[in-house]
């Protein structure tokens, strides 16, 4: 019972990580050319709406 105790505040090994050929291409990669620009968000179109129609010449002098 003591030996459970001691072993139970212990951290525990980490997992061997397995090699991976395309993780390795990429690193390469990245040392070579460098890290890629982050992405742009695309706006949605749904929610991006522009006027249907043209305003016209009357509503266009009303604006102050």
């Amino acid at each position: 019972m003591p030996n459970r105790l001691a072993t139970a505040n212990m951290p525990r090994k980490g997992k061997k990580k397995t090699f991976s050929a395309g993780q390795a291409v990429r690193e390469m990669a990245r040392e070579r050319v460098g890290t890629v620009k982050p992405a742009r968000a695309i706006p949605d179109k749904r929610t991006a709406k522009a006027n249907k129609h043209k305003s016209t010449i009357g509503k266009l002098l009303e604006e102050p």
